[in-house]
């Protein structure tokens, strides 16, 4: 079964968890839920559950194996990292509130009016033909 997609829909800067994950096996099957959390040894996933009873919860759906779980925790740990990478860089690239440098200023105050001469030119070849 091969992990064909990965979406991160939801992801809190605050709190414990830190994000919900679909994922997509074999372009046919799609878990919804899996959440990110952080724990007191970093991050885990947890499968989509349902409560029941006091206080208990159980899997709606589950890996049977270890290794499916370590393959299902990686793609959805490796598409995450990206999503914080690019909301970072988002942050780190964005353009502060600066003023405007001379040149710009004076670009603002006397902008090049070269429209006016391009539609000069452009009816002038109009009339041409």
């Amino acid at each position: 079964m091969n992990i064909t997609d990965v979406r991160v829909r939801k992801v809190n800067d605050e709190g414990k968890m830190k994000a919900v994950v679909s994922i997509t096996f074999d372009e046919e099957f799609v878990v919804h839920d899996i959440k990110v959390i952080e724990g007191q040894n970093g991050l885990f996933i947890a499968m989509p559950s349902r409560k029941m009873g006091e206080g208990d919860f159980r899997d709606i759906a589950h890996p049977l194996r270890s290794e499916t779980r370590n393959r299902i925790k990686e793609a959805i740990f490796t598409e995450y990292e990206k999503i914080l990478e690019n909301a970072s860089s988002t942050q780190n690239t964005s353009p502060a509130h600066e003023e405007p440098s001379e040149a710009e200023e004076e670009d603002l105050v006397n902008p090049v009016e070269d429209d006016d001469e391009d539609q000069e030119e452009e009816d002038e070849t109009e009339e041409e033909d």
